[in-house]
């Protein structure tokens, strides 16, 4: 089997064979109807001007004038430097045409490319997190099977460490699952109000919730958008900002009237995120931490691409803002209508 560079660079030269066969096989129909159109004119002129001299039968009779020898050497010469012209101009058309057939073609395959090389990635990187804590979970089951004088207290705390690593891999299959259904699925809209949404989202969060502090207008308007996702949002960046801030700090949610949309904030204090490792953050199974160990508020990274694939699903805004040790900031825009967003 091709490895999939070759195969896209075998895919992307029959493209472009295809390409300039269809170009070329249109240049030929349009040269043979040129020729076609160039020879009857040729030939009609000429029967204009044998007309003409039938009528001067004194200047012929005086003069051995031998017209149809003259016309079918002229029709002849300008055949062959009309058939001259067509071949040096479909040469120059062919020419230019495998360039832009090419072009054309690599352009054609590139999202296809583009989304391969995305799946691709994305395999790796699920694989090599589904890989870490199972080894972790093997490592430990075998330390102590093979401990002879373990205890029932060391059989518990190997336990109990075995079930935190099942929870994480539980969360980590149920958000590649979240993410495959938003992939191929369609949202179906409906209007609500966003203010009881996120009262939902906060409710969920159990006796984290009452770290969170919400500044709304009153009245906003309703939204036209998908419900469970807008929810599944607001709670990704409401636990985003809980963990990533200190336990003795205050989170903040800001809603807000915009032209069109309603906006969404969600601001924490703690460590911030680096300005380098700002425009990554909603890179699949991306964290600002260059360690890839699990440690105590370590996720796989894929809360804020999840929230990143909602809000572009309701053609909406997010983005962020931090500054290191300070505060951090995301804000969501979510348009009022879906119709007036397409």
């Amino acid at each position: 089997m091709q490895n999939i560079p070759k195969m896209f660079q075998s895919a992307t030269l029959k493209l472009t064979i295809w390409y300039l066969a269809g170009i070329m096989l249109v240049c030929l129909v349009f040269s043979v109807l040129v020729y076609n159109f160039a020879s009857g004119e040729l030939y009609a002129r000429f029967e204009v001007i044998e007309a003409r001299l039938a009528q001067s039968t004194t200047v012929l009779a005086q003069s051995d004038f031998n017209f149809e020898t003259v016309r079918d050497r002229q029709i002849a010469e300008a055949e062959h430097n009309i058939v001259g012209m067509l071949l040096y101009a479909n040469l120059a058309v062919l020419a230019i045409a495998s360039v832009a057939s090419y072009i054309l073609a690599k352009r054609t395959l590139r999202p296809i490319e583009a989304a391969h090389e995305a799946q691709t990635k994305f395999t790796s990187d699920a694989s090599h997190e589904l890989k870490t804590p199972l080894a972790v979970m093997k490592t430990e089951l075998e330390v102590i099977l093979s401990d002879s004088g373990a205890t029932k207290q060391d059989y518990r705390e190997i336990l109990e460490s075995n079930l935190e690593e099942v929870d994480r891999l539980s969360e980590l299959s149920s958000t590649l699952l979240k993410l495959a259904r938003l992939e191929y699925s369609e949202l179906e809209w409906r209007k609500f109000n966003i203010t009881e949404t996120v009262d939902t989202a906060i409710r969920s969060l159990g006796e984290r919730a009452d770290r969170i502090d919400v500044e709304a207008v009153k009245k906003l308007p309703d939204i036209e958008a998908n419900p469970t996702s807008i929810t599944e949002l607001a709670v990704v960046l409401l636990d985003n900002a809980l963990k990533y801030s200190p336990s003795d700090t205050r989170v903040t949610v800001s809603l807000k009237r915009r032209v069109r949309s309603v906006e969404l904030s969600v601001t924490n204090i703690g460590v911030g995120i680096a300005p380098d490792k700002l425009p990554h953050i909603f890179t699949r199974f991306y964290r600002a931490s260059s360690s890839r160990t699990l440690e105590e508020n370590a996720s796989y990274g894929l809360g804020l691409p999840l929230a990143k694939k909602i809000v572009e699903l309701h053609h909406g805004e997010l983005t962020a803002s931090s500054q290191p040790g300070v505060f951090t900031t995301f804000t969501v825009r979510i348009p009022l209508s879906q119709t007036r967003a397409l």
